[in-house]
């Protein structure tokens, strides 16, 4: 499962089209689905008729709703559902799990027929996707994963993530030198991307990780936290952020520092990537995630459970490497 090199080799490759094929034989099925129920094929049901149904009501929880990465799955969502002609519910738990659960409560009273689920914390939100496959919704977790009986998960490889980002970061200072991690909320897809950070680091034998910090994914903690970092170790070379809100903040502490170190991260938001073609700039490299790519994958996936179809228990998402060469043009 790692991704440790921006060249895939030849088993990465092969793994590559793997996925590929897989996708495909996925989402094949699906469009053509799509295309009957919407009255696009032979033997469809007349879209006089359809129009008469109840429109489909597809409800989802953020864990929170003030990061660039969950509002564009926020818009990815109510575009697709525009295009099903589908109702959205959509929540902010502002990461708190006992709301989050709540909110889904709220849903089932509405009467949802899917639930897409950004769980704030995987164990407690177990209750609520018990309460909504009891009430026969499809139930559909993307980004993290939720305990219970979810029946798909859609998200990134956030350990290759994590590695790919750290594996970079150990060659950007030579392979040599004193790094530091800073760490986030711990929920699955952050606790997997500081695995897969320290996996990489631990093929560097001259590298070594001599702190590891909470920056809550925020602008304002991590700028404080880095700063202590940076005051703490003077001989550090480099930085490991696990998303890139987080980077933010870490790459203001480092500039005000006036010191070469080197910073990594997780996202490929849209800060992250203006920030990484600045000239001399710090910020050297982020592992992208595909939020867009998620929600329509896990509305596909959605929709084919609720017609009958047998579909995968997880559904992996590539992450791409984007450093200086390749960030002119990339977006979400």
């Amino acid at each position: 499962m790692t991704h440790l090199s921006s060249t895939a080799s030849p088993a990465r490759s092969s793994l590559r089209r793997s996925h590929a094929l897989h996708a495909v034989r996925v989402l094949r099925p699906l469009a053509a689905c799509a295309a009957l129920v919407l009255g696009l094929l032979p033997g469809a049901v007349p879209l006089a008729h359809a129009a008469n149904a109840a429109p489909l009501k597809i409800g989802m929880t953020f864990q929170e709703l003030n990061n660039p990465y969950f509002v564009t799955m926020q818009k990815a969502l109510n575009d697709a559902a525009a295009t099903i002609g589908a109702q959205v519910v959509v929540t902010d738990a502002h990461h708190d799990v006992s709301k989050q659960v709540s909110d889904v409560e709220d849903m089932l009273q509405k009467k949802i027929d899917i639930l897409l689920v950004n769980p704030t914390d995987s164990t407690g939100i177990q209750s609520a996707v018990t309460s909504a496959k009891k009430a026969g919704v499809v139930v559909v977790a993307v980004d993290a994963n939720a305990n219970g009986p979810v029946d798909s998960f859609v998200g990134s490889r956030n350990f290759d993530a994590g590695a790919m980002s750290c594996e970079y970061l150990a060659k950007a200072i030579g392979g040599s030198g004193e790094v530091a991690i800073l760490d986030g909320i711990p929920v699955v897809p952050i606790l997997e991307r500081v695995r897969g950070c320290k996996s990489a680091l631990a093929k560097f034998p001259n590298v070594k990780v001599v702190d590891t910090q909470n920056g809550k994914q925020e602008r304002a903690t991590a700028l404080s936290v880095t700063e202590n970092m940076i005051q703490a170790h003077p001989n550090l070379k480099g930085i490991f952020s696990v998303n890139d809100g987080g980077s933010m903040g870490a790459l203001s502490a480092i500039e005000s520092s006036g010191k070469d170190i080197k910073l990594t991260s997780v996202d490929g938001a849209p800060e992250a990537i203006t920030a990484i073609q600045k000239p001399n700039s710090k910020f050297i490299e982020t592992s992208a995630q595909f939020p867009r790519d998620q929600i329509r994958i896990a509305i596909g996936i959605a929709l084919a459970k609720k017609w009958g179809a047998n579909v995968p228990k997880t559904i992996p998402v590539d992450v791409k490497l984007v450093d200086k060469d390749n960030a002119k043009g990339f977006s979400w």
